[in-house]
């Protein structure tokens, strides 16, 4: 299984690193192929131009390495801090850039893009792993969750994963050594369960 992994953290050394070298390496040694994006590290540019909008625009090789990866992943890992109730903005960028149309989804021939598209993606399996430094009560009687909305229904369902998971780990600032190998392992059989 080819499973597509992406990490949208600025500090390397950072929890979320380490779940996403956690993962990786489980899913390796269960004898997947892994394809690793480390967007702040590789300086993915999350701006999207306005000639790149159209389903047929103009897209820079390094955007079409990534949409034939996304589009071509038998699973997607997504690991990313909340950050006001959202993902980092070069994740956001990777998004806008990446999930686009003709690759992630698409609308029938006689749509004129206002009805409900077509999901695309082979990946039946969408795992996001967040880390909040809000207390989960908070997070959903106060905000809401909406990291749950964004990724379930506004982008894995849209485009055709039907087969979505996510676990927020957290308080990380508070969290103690203890807590995060404890996470670590649970984020490893997560993976293990899931991409079997």
């Amino acid at each position: 299984m080819t499973i597509l992994l992406i990490l949208a953290h600025p500090t390397p050394g950072s929890f979320n690193h380490a779940l996403a070298e956690t993962v990786a390496a489980t899913l390796r040694a269960n004898g997947h192929q892994i394809l690793c994006h480390d967007l702040c590290a590789e300086r993915f540019d999350p701006l999207l131009p306005g000639d790149e909008i159209p389903q047929h625009g103009v897209v820079p090789n390094s955007i079409q390495t990534h949409c034939r990866e996304v589009a071509d992943a038998d699973g997607i890992i997504v690991v990313h801090p909340n950050w006001w109730g959202m993902p980092p903005a070069i994740l956001t960028g990777w998004v806008d850039r990446v999930i686009r149309p003709g690759v992630a989804y698409r609308f029938d021939e006689d749509d004129n893009g206002e009805g409900v598209p077509i999901g695309l993606l082979k990946a039946r399996t969408a795992l996001v792993l967040n880390t909040a430094n809000t207390p989960d009560g908070r997070e959903q009687a106060v905000f809401g969750d909406p990291l749950e909305s964004i990724w379930k229904r506004c982008i894995f369902d849209l485009c055709g994963v039907r087969d979505f998971h996510r676990r927020v780990f957290g308080v990380v600032v508070t969290s103690t050594s203890q807590d995060r190998q404890q996470w670590l392992a649970e984020a490893s059989d997560l993976a293990t369960r899931l991409f079997s």
